[in-house]
């Protein structure tokens, strides 16, 4: 039998590979160049080798149809205007993925500053809350804060990278 969580995995990847744009940028930085008109840009780069896009909840609940897309739907979020950027919040619940049709969970998970333990806290929670729906889960790990010297040094980017493998 196939799994909600295969089913979905196969809408956001194409032969086990995924090509995604993360169009997630616009709570953190405002608009952007080449996002001002999010539903455009996913429509225009459907049909050429994308598999997915990540976007906030506010896009997808504005899309005027269904992208031929897979939809990774981002639940964590901080703004460029904050005292604490590098403080991603919750902002959303798998449920509410499972709700908007999304066919996945993005996270921005920050190592290596005094936010960390919230941060992993709520990569956890929504980690159980995936499993349990059969959602996927893309954690997008970052070396970023006051106890990271080198956020490209090898070793850090690969401690990282485990920390975001073993909490689910």
């Amino acid at each position: 039998m196939v799994s909600a969580n295969e089913i979905r995995l196969n809408r956001i990847m194409r032969k086990g590979k995924m090509l995604c744009i993360p169009m997630d940028h616009g709570i953190s930085e405002g608009p952007m160049e080449g996002i001002e008109d999010p539903s455009s840009t996913i429509y225009k780069c459907e049909g050429h080798g994308l598999t997915s896009v990540i976007i906030n909840k506010g896009i997808l609940k504005a899309l005027q149809k269904p992208p031929k897309i897979g939809v990774l739907v981002h639940f964590s979020s901080s703004t460029s205007l904050s005292l604490s950027p590098n403080r991603k919040m919750l902002t959303g619940t798998v449920k509410e993925a499972l709700a908007l049709g999304a066919d996945g969970v993005s996270l921005h998970i920050n190592i290596g500053g005094k936010e960390e333990p919230e941060m992993l806290e709520q990569l956890g929670m929504t980690a159980d809350q995936c499993h349990r729906w059969g959602m996927p889960l893309l954690a997008m790990m970052y070396p970023r804060g006051e106890n990271i010297p080198n956020p490209h040094d090898p070793e850090i980017v690969g401690h990282v990278a485990r920390i975001g493998a073993e909490c689910g």
